[in-house]
């Protein structure tokens, strides 16, 4: 089997895996108990949470543990409109969003808050002069992730920072699911106040995640109940998963200059190969992430292609796995300037540590197979 898929979710690291076993199996105690296995349980908890502060170089204290990223997209921007609701109801965001921010906006939108959707250009980045123009006296809240799901566009975090340092009272969310080992977000010294991480895209079990929340930044809590994370996000801790995520997240951000260019180069090497098909369009911009490529044959839809790779034993996607099977996917690829029927073919490669050259050159020799075959049809 050759997995491609790593931007959906990544397999957990065997070691990862040993420490969530051994902690789920001597350290089961509630966090909340009072007796000495709770304390114990407590003393894990802090330490990891004090571990994934240091590697982001922030404070303990602006880290709190979540299922994922789909919550913590959630709580960044419901959690910013209901404790600023006094001071405006405006919001900014991207229109290539993961459904976890769009969907949230949608909801707000229903109740009453007014949400702008800034375009992208043809390398599938929002233009900070644009969202600049689009600050008002009530905007109490920007959100524009890291990188994207589908092509790999890198977003210009730091030209809007800069131009947020002028506007302290809003609130500037960054969607940071795909960026871990792979972009430095700088949090200690830039201006976001928030940024969601998720255990799953980093080899760590599926259910973990957290948010940072720079300190001073209030957000009203989604999740009430017995007063976990500092009263901010109730419920009892999945210590087993913190403890896992925080090992994993160690060891996704070792040695990441390493990381990026060996990906760099695996995605070169699928790069100059589907550039010599003349029926392959590449979606990804050059400055993309490289971790994602982003293609498809004219003509052919994505899921023809993913299936008839998937009978060879090699895993991909089309566009996010959390659209995949919606209708309206795709977004990121038509705000580029391509065609809804163009879109409609796209197939995603995501890469990470554990593929191989040798797996490159398996799917080119697959590859060229399907190609002639659907050549016939296309």
């Amino acid at each position: 089997m050759i997995y491609f898929d790593n931007a959906a979710t990544t397999k957990v690291n065997e070691s990862v895996l040993s420490s969530y076993i051994e902690v789920s199996q001597k350290l089961f105690g509630n966090p909340s108990s009072l007796h000495e296995l709770g304390e114990m349980t407590t003393g894990l908890l802090n330490q990891s949470r004090k571990q994934i502060a240091s590697l982001l170089n922030v404070e303990p204290a602006e880290v709190f543990f979540t299922s994922g990223g789909t919550e913590g997209d959630n709580w960044a921007i419901k959690g910013t409109a209901f404790e600023k609701r006094a001071f405006g109801k405006h919001i900014i965001t991207s229109s290539i969003e993961h459904p976890a921010v769009l969907k949230t906006m949608e909801q707000l939108e229903l109740l009453g808050w007014e949400v702008t959707y800034l375009p992208i250009n043809e390398e599938g980045k929002v233009n900070p002069a644009e969202l600049k123009d689009a600050l008002r006296e009530d905007t109490v809240l920007v959100s524009i992730m890291a990188i994207n799901n589908e092509t790999g566009s890198i977003q210009p975090l730091k030209e809007i920072g800069k131009i947020l340092e002028d506007y302290p009272a809003i609130h500037f969310h960054v969607d940071a699911v795909q960026s871990v080992g792979l972009l430095d977000l700088e949090l200690g010294q830039s201006r976001i106040d928030l940024a969601v991480f998720s255990g799953h895209k980093f080899n760590a079990p599926k259910g973990t995640g957290f948010i940072y929340i720079k300190k001073g930044r209030q957000l009203m809590p989604l999740i009430n109940g017995g007063g976990q994370e500092s009263g901010r996000r109730s419920g009892t801790e999945n210590v087993p998963g913190v403890a896992a995520m925080a090992k994993a997240f160690r060891l996704a951000t070792e040695n990441s200059q390493d990381k990026q260019v060996k990906l760099t180069q695996l995605k070169e090497a699928l790069t100059c190969y589907l550039e010599e098909k003349e029926k392959v369009t590449l979606f990804s911009p050059e400055s993309a992430s490289p971790h994602v490529l982003c293609f498809g044959i004219q003509n052919i839809r994505g899921e023809i292609v993913v299936h008839a790779l998937e009978k060879e034993g090699i895993y991909v996607s089309t566009t996010s796995a959390c659209s995949s099977k919606r209708k309206d996917k795709g977004q990121s690829i038509t705000g580029m300037g391509y065609t809804k029927k163009e879109a409609e073919t796209a197939v995603r490669i995501s890469l990470s540590m554990q593929n191989t050259r040798e797996e490159i050159e398996q799917f080119k020799t697959v590859f060229d197979k399907i190609y002639e075959q659907l050549k016939e049809i296309n």
